[in-house]
């Protein structure tokens, strides 16, 4: 079998399988925040995925103080698949969020929690209870709404679904095959040789960087620095998390928070430090409310 589980799943969850991908969630939140401030600089989203990845090649060089081993060397083949799918992922969602129409792609792409869930049951011997299923499904809806703003009219509709959908399956590959490969590597082996890998791939986005990073604004640099490590911070903790204990539907859904993170820094924090959010009103505000509402619900449920 190419996909398999390395333990079986047991259903009480507590301890990192829970707060690993809860603190991930607030640290992506906090991260994207900071690098929307970076935004107004013109940075750029390729350079920016630039440096998150070489950053968080380097955030994932302590593990290897973990040990691990390599299977065999025709295994190697295992952590370039997934690096792989790590940046198709990332080609594609931002593909979609920058040349196609962010209010259909955002909530395509939050069909990943499904997604997850789908693939678990389809690769993995141990059928997800249905309460799983249900909070797959409430947090997938609350992403959706949470996402929801008042733009209208729509564009490049095809292309939006096609990249949104294609980045939300590569990402929810990349989750399965974490959980499946990761365990005979060792983390201290699979994960660092992953992002390491997925760095070099990175060096094929470089005709696409909207400049020099030498010519990044030094103003910038603080909020792309300090959202790009925030980023591979979480990036650590929610890979980890799969890799050292599975559950991955579960930790998608607990890791769903990242949108409820969102909603709440930008009315705390967004107008200090110039990132107000000017659509948090009427209808919108509702949605958004509603969506928070589900995420919790479906977060207690795995708690519970």
């Amino acid at each position: 079998m190419l996909l398999a589980v390395a333990e079986p799943e047991s259903w009480t969850f507590a301890g990192p399988v829970l707060w690993f991908p809860l603190a991930a969630a607030f640290l992506f939140a906090l991260g994207g925040l900071a690098l929307k401030r970076s935004a107004q600089w013109r940075v750029g989203v390729w350079r920016t995925t630039f440096v998150a990845n070489m950053l968080s090649a380097l955030i994932f060089v302590p593990l290897l103080a973990l040990g691990g081993n390599i299977p065999a060397w025709q295994d190697l083949w295992q952590p370039f698949v997934v690096a792989l799918l790590y940046m198709a992922g990332q080609i594609t969602t931002l593909l979609a969020l920058t040349r196609g129409d962010v209010s259909i792609a955002t909530p395509v792409l939050g069909l990943k929690i499904l997604m997850v869930a789908i693939f678990a049951t389809i690769f993995f011997a141990d059928p997800l209870p249905a309460d799983i299923w249900t909070a797959a499904g409430l947090a997938t809806l609350g992403v959706m709404l949470l996402s929801l703003n008042r733009e209208q009219r729509h564009h490049h509709v095809a292309f939006s679904i096609g990249t949104a959908f294609a980045g939300a399956t590569s990402f929810a590959m990349f989750d399965i095959c974490v959980q499946s490969w990761a365990s005979p590597w060792g983390v201290g082996r699979f994960l660092p040789l992953t992002f390491g890998l997925a760095a070099a791939l990175s060096l094929g986005l470089l005709p696409l960087l909207e400049g020099k990073l030498t010519s990044v604004p030094r103003l910038a640099w603080p909020w792309l620095g300090g959202g790009t490590a925030l980023i591979a911070v979480q990036a650590l903790l929610i890979v980890s998390a799969v890799a050292n204990w599975g559950h991955v539907t579960v930790v998608n859904v607990a890791y769903s928070t990242r949108g409820l993170w969102s909603v709440v820094l930008v009315a705390m924090i967004g107008q200090w430090i110039g990132v107000a959010d000017q659509s948090m009103h009427g209808w919108v505000f509702w949605s958004r409310l509603t969506g928070a509402t589900l995420l919790l619900v479906s977060v207690l449920m795995l708690i519970l």
